[in-house]
């Protein structure tokens, strides 16, 4: 341990990454300790960071804006592929690889001798944090204290703490784990660990992205998105970059009661966990594509893609972002987009998202041929030659059948 003298940590403020500070020290020879904040939209949280950090004892703190990048390089390809692990739209399971990225840079940058993280050993992030910086950095030592040190639990933790005048912003009533960034906000814990419980969404601050269905307004509100080859543009017809759009998502799904999620998931690491997802924004930015893709997309493209999407949803969840095959299956989602351009409108009622209309100029419905009226361009006679063909398999193994069956039932009458 003497050889590590300097680390850099993947530091959050919360109350995991908080009392990291001070183990180090106590474990790693009082080793120097550099903390690294990514911004990835979780902006009520950095207030106040930089003194939290100060007082726990880190030498510097980092706050790196990583949240254009983190929208436009890893919510957008998600959200195109359709990607969601059990219902899932992964808000901390794409943010943990960016960064990771960036922690690594800075380690270099700053030539640290260990990077450290405050996933659990339970976690999935633990992983989804160590392929990131084996990836960017395959001999770099990596210290994760909740394998190491003997706390067992977040009350042991706010012990520790107390003990040692840390400064903590949680108490023991409401200390849910909770990841936040500017796609979805994660509940985990104290109650939620029996899915008999209820969530307690009309409680006050529970729900810190919207509010509860019930709390919704009594009237439905429309609105309308526009993309560009897959990507949103424009939203009720302003346009916008894709960050301002989830951040205004986030404000209008929220008010709406849109995008709550109470989910018993199948961890990576083999347990099941139950949690409650926030995603205001991105679940209606994911409908909003999927029914542009109805119109732009054809069948046996639109098939496949959905069944990828359950390849590409894993390795995400999986900690598998910059793999080769989420590699290869992100550049045949891009060349599924480029004519998925167009408008989407929809009704927002009471946590619910009812189509109102799309349109594109790629669109691949055509009134003419899909009409109950007399007329169009398609032929109904002509559904008889191709049932006959399409049918031809059935008929001769019907036949194959019956002949089996009578040549067996003449052996037995022989």
């Amino acid at each position: 341990m003497s050889e590590i003298k300097k680390v850099v940590l993947a530091y959050s403020g919360g109350l995991d990454t908080s009392i990291i500070i001070t183990w180090l020290k106590e474990h790693y020879n009082n080793c120097e300790v550099i903390a690294v904040c990514g911004n990835v939209g979780q902006k009520d949280e950095l207030i106040g960071l930089e003194e939290r950090a100060k007082k726990s004892g880190v030498s510097k703190l980092y706050i790196e804006d990583l949240t254009d990048e983190f929208v436009n390089d890893y919510i957008i390809p998600t959200m195109q592929a359709g990607a969601d692990y059990e219902g899932y739209l992964l808000g901390t399971s794409f943010a943990r690889p960016i960064l990771a990225k960036r922690v690594v840079e800075i380690a270099k940058q700053e030539n640290a001798d260990a990077v450290c993280h405050g996933s659990t050993g339970k976690g999935n992030d633990q992983v989804r944090f160590e392929l990131a910086i084996m990836h960017f950095a395959p001999g770099m030592k990596i210290i994760a204290p909740w394998r190491e040190w003997d706390i067992q639990s977040r009350e042991e933790e706010i012990d520790y703490a107390e003990a040692h005048n840390i400064p903590i912003s949680v108490n023991r009533e409401n200390s849910y784990s909770k990841d936040k960034n500017l796609w979805h906000l994660s509940h985990e814990g104290l109650d939620l660990e029996d899915p008999g419980n209820e969530p307690n969404y009309e409680k006050e601050g529970f729900l810190e992205l919207g509010v509860s269905p019930v709390q919704a307004p009594d009237r439905p509100e429309y609105i309308e998105l526009e993309f560009e080859k897959g990507v949103p543009v424009k939203l009720n017809g302003e346009s916008m970059k894709p960050s301002d759009i989830i951040r205004k998502l986030n404000v209008i799904g929220g008010t709406n009661g849109i995008g709550i999620y109470d989910v018993v998931e199948n961890r990576l690491v083999g347990m099941k966990s139950r949690g409650v997802y926030e995603t205001p924004g991105g679940t209606i930015l994911y409908r909003a594509h999927e029914v542009l893709e109805t119109i732009t997309l054809d069948k046996r493209t639109a098939h496949k893609k959905r069944e990828l999407a359950i390849t590409f949803a894993e390795l995400v969840y999986d900690g598998q972002w910059y793999s080769p095959l989420r590699e290869a299956l992100s550049a045949f989602v891009t060349s599924t987009q480029q004519n998925v351009t167009g408008r989407v409108r929809l009704k927002l009622y009471k946590g619910n998202i009812i189509n109102a209309g799309v349109w594109s100029k790629y669109s691949l419905y055509d009134m003419s041929i899909a009409t109950f009226e007399a007329g169009g361009d398609y032929r109904q006679s002509d559904a008889t030659g191709y049932i006959s063909i399409y049918g031809l398999p059935t008929r001769v193994q019907a036949s194959m059948e019956r002949k089996s069956s009578d040549a067996s039932e003449a052996g037995l009458c022989g």
